[in-house]
């Protein structure tokens, strides 16, 4: 069993176990122990996202990893992409990012890239674990003269946007498009404009103005509707919602219709396979992938390989097979080629550049692919029992299973961020399938609420 990490990080409820003060300064002196390699001076790259708890965990970690002998760099609020890229640029040997992604400002958590800006491995993750509740750190302590120290890099958001802008297609510019963007309240709230905006773009910003305690209210990734609104109101060529970490995008088109992470990825990866960019003609996804961008991708000649939820197994697998871009229905868009995780900037981008290139609105390339209907039934959970195990459950699945006549999928499984379950069911027919996945839910929900 897993002590602290899920499937992306530690996460919890500030101030209360697993994110205390106390466990991120125990975290913080596992990762420092781990991360030496060689005799240089070590050094390690913290950043954050816009939440009040922020404050208290950046100096907690600071305080471990200083107290084993190796130096901080902080960077402030920026999103969880740009402290892989960072970490990667300056050959920092590991970045940790204080964030709780689309959470409510009330969570918090801690996420590790390693030296080469790839999130850890799960075996890397439970040698920290390991670390964090033995005694032996204690033994490890560095003499007072080889202390770490902090420094803070005053120029990292302009690194991260002149990174984004080089992703850009050189003999383009955004001249004449009407953007809106809105960044959640969260850690993109200063960068995402800029970038848009830098590259010619008319920008109507949304969710800049945090106060420690709005991230993601209302806004951003998981409301879209926000966006949309604004982007008829202004009449906007496209709406781009972060979420708070911008590490994910869905995006409006000029309709203010929602893009979700499937259209995205239908959409490039056409447009990638017929400039021979995507490699081996094959992109990554999760098993919550809709079956139409299956359907849309073999018929452009393009396989989808499926994995477990979670953007760090969709790096995992293209990483293990020479890959170079995937991600999830949620909006979690992996360009590897220029990042080594999801960013939803440079997912915004480069759908901005096919839209260029095509000359087309984005509504009508949204539209080549057509989506089968799906229902995603959440709710919290009390505990995370083993449904295999309960008899009635199972039933209830197979028999959905059987209803569906292999024109549809039945997926469930538990958060691996948080106390909740979650129920989807695909098929041919939206009626059927709603009263398939409140059936299945009402039957789990007797077990495990």
């Amino acid at each position: 069993m897993r002590r602290l990490f899920g499937t992306d990080g530690i996460r919890g409820i500030a101030n209360e176990y697993p994110m205390t003060a106390e466990m991120a300064m125990q975290i913080g002196r596992a990762i420092a122990v781990l991360c030496k390699h060689g005799n240089h001076r070590h050094k390690i790259i913290i950043g954050k996202d816009t939440r009040i708890s922020g404050y208290m965990f950046e100096t907690s970690l600071s305080s471990g990893i200083c107290s084993m002998g190796v130096d901080i760099m902080l960077v402030g609020p920026l999103p969880t992409p740009a402290i892989a890229f960072i970490t990667q640029s300056m050959r920092a040997d590991a970045g940790i990012v204080i964030s709780a992604s689309h959470n409510p400002y009330q969570d918090n958590g801690i996420k590790i890239f390693s030296r080469d800006g790839f999130k850890l491995p799960d075996e890397i993750e439970e040698k920290i674990e390991e670390l964090v509740f033995a005694a032996s750190m204690d033994s490890l302590r560095p003499s007072p003269d080889s202390i770490g120290k902090a420094f803070r890099i005053d120029d990292a958001s302009g690194r991260y946007i002149q990174h984004l802008k080089n992703t850009f297609p050189a003999e383009m510019t955004l001249d004449g498009f009407k953007i809106v963007v809105d960044c959640a309240n969260g850690a993109a709230y200063k960068v995402a404009p800029i970038v848009f905006s830098e590259l010619g773009a008319d920008v109507i910003s949304t969710g800049v103005e945090p106060d420690g305690i709005n991230i993601n209210k209302d806004v951003g990734a998981l409301y879209p509707e926000h966006v949309s609104e604004l982007v008829k109101k202004h009449k906007a060529d496209i709406g781009i919602a972060l979420d708070g970490d911008g590490d994910r995008v869905i995006i409006c088109d000029e309709k203010g219709r929602v893009v979700d992470g499937d259209q995205i990825m239908a959409i490039n990866a056409v447009d990638m396979a017929k400039s021979g960019r995507l490699k081996k003609n094959i992109v990554v996804a999760t098993v919550m992938s809709n079956m139409g961008l299956e359907i849309f991708l073999k018929d452009n000649g393009i396989r989808l390989a499926r994995t477990q939820v979670g953007d760090r197994y969709v790096v995992e697998y293209m990483r293990g097979n020479g890959l170079n871009f995937g991600g999830e229905q949620s909006g979690h868009i992996i360009f590897m080629d220029h990042l080594t995780t999801g960013d939803g900037i440079l997912a915004a981008l480069q759908t901005l550049s096919v839209m260029k290139k095509k000359e087309r609105p984005l509504s009508e390339l949204a539209n080549v692919m057509k989506k089968f209907p799906q229902v995603l039934i959440n709710f919290k959970v009390k505990e995370k029992k083993d449904l295999s195990s309960i008899g009635e459950v199972s039933r209830a699945i197979k028999q959905a299973e059987k209803s569906l006549k292999g024109k549809g999928r039945i997926l469930v499984r538990y958060s691996g961020t948080e106390m909740k379950l979650r129920v989807m069911v695909e098929g041919e027919s939206k009626e059927k399938i709603e009263k398939i996945a409140n059936n299945v839910s009402e039957i789990i929900k007797k077990y495990v609420c």
